[in-house]
């Protein structure tokens, strides 16, 4: 087989695991080595989550780096800076609103929907809470802070327990209850533990999973390769994946080429979501996914 055509064969499936060696041990040096991926992709792609039905833009605007307690780097932009940063990126083809009531970020996610037609735009939040009636009225501050009658994804965020579907049962029900109602078009699942990871692949009322991913390891729920084979039994069942942490959290901000090339040649992403902190930074990223 020649080079190039093992390197081209290395960037898919079980062949990413190899990538992500090479990329860990070499550094940034290594990015004129990267292999040519078996199609050309761009951030405005329309995408399938799994079997949900829904389509949406293969990069999500996320608004929630280094969120917490209400605050991200997203939100400091103030409400006119983060309404033009998802604007713009709405204008340039992204379709996808990734948002949290963590990240304080539904006003300027409201702010943006009176601005570009709602049915356009999939809007995906996440709930911290972990009992039935809180969900509940969850579910109602949500909308009336993001403007909005219904909420496309809905998932419960940051889930760590091995036996999380047993414990949170009455939150998964009343998000069941949710969808049927309407009020969220679909329902899924943050994991921040690989036990929670691999309960999340196994348990049908998953839809859409939220997972970390990234070749070096960074701020994920285990090593790449065991990661990646986890995704892969979510896919077979027909779960929507969309990746996380995609630039390892900022410690791959100097390789983000690698870091995309990685996401895209894994196969096994349907969109991943980066949070821009200024309209350049959305530019390029756009820029970059088109090159790889």
């Amino acid at each position: 087989m020649k080079r190039r055509e093992f390197l081209v064969n290395a960037a898919r499936g079980l062949g990413s695991v190899w990538l992500a060696q090479k990329l860990s041990s070499k550094g940034a040096g290594f990015a004129a080595e990267l292999p040519r991926l078996p199609q050309k992709f761009n951030a405005h792609d329309t995408v399938t989550l799994g079997k949900t039905g829904i389509q949406t833009s293969r990069l999500a605007m996320g608004t929630g780096t280094h969120g917490g307690g209400q605050s991200s780097d997203q939100v400091k932009l103030g409400m006119s800076g983060l309404t033009a940063l998802l604007v713009n990126g709405y204008e340039d083809g992204l379709r996808f609103f990734d948002t949290s009531d963590s990240y304080g970020s539904h006003s300027g996610v409201a702010s943006a929907l009176k601005h570009v037609p709602r049915d356009k735009v999939v809007v995906m939040t996440k709930t911290d809470t972990r009992d039935a009636k809180g969900v509940r009225a969850d579910l109602d501050r949500y909308r009336r802070e993001l403007g909005t009658d219904y909420i496309d994804i809905c998932l419960m965020h940051c889930v760590t327990e091995a036996d999380w579907t047993t414990r949170y049962r009455g939150v998964m029900d009343v998000l069941s209850e949710a969808r049927e109602k309407g009020v969220i078009r679909t329902h899924g699942v943050s994991c921040h533990s690989i036990e929670a990871l691999r309960t999340a692949a196994a348990e049908p009322w998953v839809e859409v999973d939220l997972v970390r991913m990234n070749p070096v390891g960074a701020y994920m729920d285990a090593d790449p390769e065991t990661v990646a084979g986890v995704i892969k039994e979510m896919r077979a069942a027909g779960k929507g994946i969309i990746g996380m942490k995609i630039l390892g959290q900022g410690e791959l901000r100097n390789r983000q080429d690698e870091a995309i090339n990685y996401a895209l040649g894994l196969g096994l992403l349907d969109a991943f979501t980066i949070g821009a902190a200024n309209r350049a930074e959305q530019r390029d990223l756009i820029a970059r996914i088109a090159a790889a």
